[in-house]
């Protein structure tokens, strides 16, 4: 299915910048209307997320589109964001995926840097956050391994579904480490990935403290989940 009209333009009625147009030629696209905050998106992403699989990006390591997809954790922080984040602060997204956390965030006024390991996920980010809100995010492609540190602090850090791996409990305790301000607050969204006991023993051993904030269930048809959303903060000196 091809856009619409109203997605192929900037918010404004001008062109989209050629990578982002690009994205009709690129993909085979669908859309998903989703309610959020300030009304009704759109979000626009790959019909198949299978058909991206790449074998060479599994070798090298292991690397699976889960970008192209909207999860139920995703949904679960995208509409906690208002409730959670309230004021507007300089907020960071780990594995931004389609962007729709950030739509949220930048909805809210936040100052958002979207990042991501796939580019073409920045791209679908970009795209969905100036069709849903006029605002285009700052976006960069960022490592977990390799953490940008010229990223910054951050007053907000956001992330969901991310402890999928075992590998990734400590490595996403380290940037959030890396990436708080000392008064700011991170919420990571899951819905009891293997990794998660883990993470929390990571963030302990980096001085971070982790709570539950809330419990979102989750209704989908065959899909029954509850969505915890956990708060980390900077341990007290």
């Amino acid at each position: 299915m091809k856009p619409v009209e109203a997605v192929a333009t900037a918010w404004s009625g001008a062109p989209l910048p050629p990578e982002l147009a690009d994205l009709d030629d690129r993909f085979s696209v669908a859309f998903t209307d989703v309610e959020l905050a300030g009304g009704q998106c759109r979000v626009m992403h790959p019909r198949n997320a299978d058909d991206l699989i790449s074998e060479d990006d599994y070798v090298k390591d292991e690397r699976l589109p889960y970008w192209a997809d909207l999860w139920p954790s995703s949904l679960a922080l995208a509409k906690s964001i208002p409730d959670l984040a309230t004021g507007p602060g300089r907020l960071l997204e780990l594995g931004c995926g389609l962007g729709l956390v950030t739509i949220a965030a930048l909805r809210c006024g936040h100052e958002v840097l979207a990042t991501d390991y796939y580019p073409d996920a920045l791209l679908f980010t970009r795209r969905n956050s100036i069709s849903a809100t006029g605002r285009e995010p700052s976006t960069r492609m960022a490592n977990w391994r390799e953490w940008p540190l010229d990223a910054g602090r951050f007053d907000l850090v956001v992330a969901s579904d991310v402890l999928y791996e075992r590998a990734y409990a400590g490595l996403v305790a380290d940037v959030i480490a890396a990436s708080l301000a000392p008064d700011g607050v991170a919420f990571v969204a899951d819905p009891g990935r293997v990794a998660l006991p883990e993470f929390i023993e990571a963030c302990d051993g980096r001085r971070l403290d982790v709570t539950v904030r809330t419990k979102v269930p989750h209704d989908d048809g065959a899909i029954h989940q509850v969505i915890t959303i956990y708060e980390i903060r900077n341990r007290a000196k």
